[in-house]
């Protein structure tokens, strides 16, 4: 898949930006925006640290069948480490490097709703209109306002699901936004609008579209003049709706084990890489780098994107019954803690990207083979925190006081527990 070299970005942004220029107040999107976060510390961490957080990744790998993942984990006021760790995939010895691109999952989902509450601070729409001002073919949703998309508290369901099987048979094929949203609004909850969190991919599709329809522009427009551009992000971007397949040069090689016989195939998975990225769209669509990435989550941790007086995250929801006190939901954003962020897994890859806004410490990682699922990207993402959230600081430098309420064994046990090839040692 091409990425925007950082000429290309900027031709990119100004011709985004003459075309809607009338009614999107013109090319003020192409300066820079500051992020308010510490500075890094030089160099990397004590060796210590550095051995803890390799093996953890080590690991993570090994329970869920990936050759290769891409990691970085920066703590301010101790060091960095970032590295593309294991090979392309079985067939394919190439090593991974941290230049490689990958999906960025469901971080897609917080970048959707910036770009909403950017519309809405400047008066384009209004962040509770209804779906129905924007979307046709959705009577059913004239209640739901696109606040509860983005909070994914609109009752609407999920259509990957229902769809995974046929993806890896037709893996080329192209599917428009509202074909796949149908098949989540089909599983739709009874449930009252704002009340409760309910996962929706649909629905961020359905916010994706109305954010087009809004705008009179392509999705893929709206992120690289509102995020990509803003943030100096030069190799991040969202396809086109239309696009059949994946380029694979300069990508991480994404897998999947298919299930056998009660087992998953983890010494052949299925090389999913050239999977249309029309799957996921302003869901799940969006290419990155981890450098990009590690930018994106602290400005998104901090608000570098919103409006003075805007709080996206002032009503946080639990993603179940059962969930811990630290773990909430708002504003298209995961809240682990203090940490600020997004996770999740498409055909090929598992990610999850976190940032503190008080002390900086950030962690990105994608695992090469999704079987497993989303959630593993998070626990690993969670153990590396855990780990650098306890490194000494460098000389000159002071730790954070405050800690993270769990520990990195707790989430090494969640790995292994939910290992779908061999499970790492306690």
């Amino acid at each position: 898949m091409r990425v925007f070299s950082g000429r290309r970005g900027a031709i990119a942004a100004v011709v985004a930006c003459l075309a809607i220029a009338v009614s999107l107040s013109g090319c003020a999107d192409a300066e820079s925006v500051p992020i308010d976060v510490p500075t890094q510390a030089d160099g990397g961490f004590p060796d210590e640290t550095g051995q803890r957080l390799q093996d953890a990744v080590a690991a993570a790998m090994t329970a869920t069948g990936s050759t290769g993942a891409i990691v970085g984990v920066w703590a301010p006021w101790s060091g960095s480490w970032v590295d593309g760790i294991g090979t392309q995939s079985p067939t394919d010895d190439t090593p991974v490097t941290a230049d490689l691109t990958f999906p960025v999952a469901d971080v897609t989902r917080s970048m959707t709703c910036d770009v909403l509450y950017i519309l809405d601070a400047r008066k384009v729409l209004d962040a509770d209109d209804s779906v129905t001002d924007y979307v046709g073919g959705v009577a059913s949703l004239a209640d739901v306002s696109l606040r509860q998309l983005c909070d994914s508290t609109s009752g609407v369901g999920s259509y990957a699901p229902l769809l995974l099987a046929t993806w890896l048979q037709t893996p080329a094929r192209v599917w428009g936004p509202l074909e796949l949203a149908s098949y989540g609004l089909g599983k739709s909850s009874d449930a009252i609008p704002g009340s409760r969190y309910l996962d929706s991919d649909a629905g961020y599709l359905l916010l994706g579209l109305a954010l087009e329809r809004a705008t009179g522009t392509p999705a893929h427009d709206l992120f690289e003049q509102y995020l990509a551009g803003p943030l100096d992000l030069e190799h991040t971007l969202l396809p086109a709706a239309a696009s059949s397949a994946t380029d694979p040069a300069g990508m991480l090689t994404g897998l999947y084990s298919r299930k056998v016989d009660g087992g998953y195939q983890c010494a052949e998975p299925t090389d999913v890489t050239g999977m249309s990225p029309s799957i996921g769209y302003t869901d799940s669509g969006v290419v990155s780098t981890v450098d990009d990435l590690h930018r994106y989550v602290q400005a998104l941790a901090v608000g570098s994107l919103m409006a003075d007086g805007v709080d996206r995250y002032d009503t946080p929801y639990a993603p179940a019954a059962d969930a811990p006190t630290w773990d909430r939901r708002a504003g298209g954003t995961v809240r682990f803690g203090s940490l600020v962020g997004q996770f999740g897994a498409v055909p090929g890859h598992s990610t999850a990207a976190f940032a503190d806004p008080e002390s900086g410490l950030t962690v990105v990682v994608t695992l090469n083979n999704s079987a497993a699922g989303g959630k593993m990207a998070a626990y690993l993402a969670r153990e590396l925190a855990a780990i650098a959230s306890k490194a000494p600081a460098a000389g000159g430098e002071a730790a954070p006081d405050a800690g993270l309420p769990w520990t990195a064994d707790e989430q090494h046990k969640k790995i292994a527990k939910a290992a779908i090839c061999s499970a790492p040692e306690d």
